[in-house]
């Protein structure tokens, strides 16, 4: 019986294609097969590398249908490799279901460390990136208000992804949750020509999506969390105060 083979989790560039790894470049080049996000996206990073690993289809409309026999492929000895779109295979992406099925067939699973959208837009924000949770794409529709309102509550910074067509109904529902004057930033196009990071108020914030009704790219929001806040809070008290005894 053939030595199963290794799958491998291979993180994409979510902008520039430099950023991709030397090591990722290698993995794909050595995999027998490449299961991609959208073939046609992972064509212009192929041919950037010079990869011409044989590739198929993986997303989310086809993920169960796949795993199956993208599994039957490792346990006969062939190493396969997945990459979204761009960013981290399943973080907000596809591969959570082939991962799980692979340790549950006893194949090895290796990571391969890379880009993903949140981790830059954080140390970037200017808030708190000790202790965070990522929440990646709210509901569009059932539960979304409720789990902004549990959210509110949250201690630790939180990170958002949205699409632009939603940001500025987030920040409508941020301000009716969190209030509009809990911090927060807005990180777009991260590692892309245009780049951009907004930061202030949610208040603020909305007046700045009302004046820019065409935002696109890739949106990271990232909001205070109540540590952050009542932090600020007890700085402004004790300045006041300060500020009143040398009156």
């Amino acid at each position: 019986m053939a030595e199963s083979g290794t799958f491998y989790l291979v993180p994409t560039p979510i902008g520039n294609l430099a950023d991709m790894t030397f090591r990722a470049v290698e993995v794909l080049k050595s995999v027998d097969l490449v299961a991609c996000e959208d073939t046609r996206t992972s064509a212009t990073l192929f041919r950037k590398y010079g990869i011409e690993t044989q590739r198929t289809s993986f997303h989310a409309h086809n993920e169960h249908r796949k795993t199956a026999d993208l599994v039957r492929r490792l346990r006969a000895g062939s190493d396969v490799a997945l990459i979204p779109d761009a960013g981290s295979p399943g973080i907000s992406d596809p591969g959570f279901l082939l991962v799980r099925a692979c340790i549950e067939a006893d194949i090895r699973v290796e990571a391969i460390p890379g880009a993903t959208a949140f981790i830059p837009a954080l140390c970037a924000s200017g808030l708190p990136s000790d202790r965070f949770v990522f929440e990646g794409f709210l509901p569009t529709k059932k539960g979304r208000m409720k789990r902004l309102s549990v959210l509110a509550a949250e201690e630790r910074t939180v990170i958002l992804y949205e699409a632009p067509h939603r940001i500025e109904k987030l920040f409508r529902q941020l301000i009716e949750t969190f209030g509009a004057d809990r911090p927060a930033v807005i990180a777009r196009e991260i590692s892309k020509i245009y780049e951009e990071y907004q930061r202030g108020p949610s208040g603020m914030l909305l007046e700045w999506i009302r004046a820019n009704k065409r935002i696109k790219g890739e949106i990271v929001v990232i909001i205070a969390g109540v540590r952050y806040l009542n932090r600020v809070v007890a700085n402004d008290s004790a300045q006041e105060v300060k500020r009143r005894s040398t009156d």
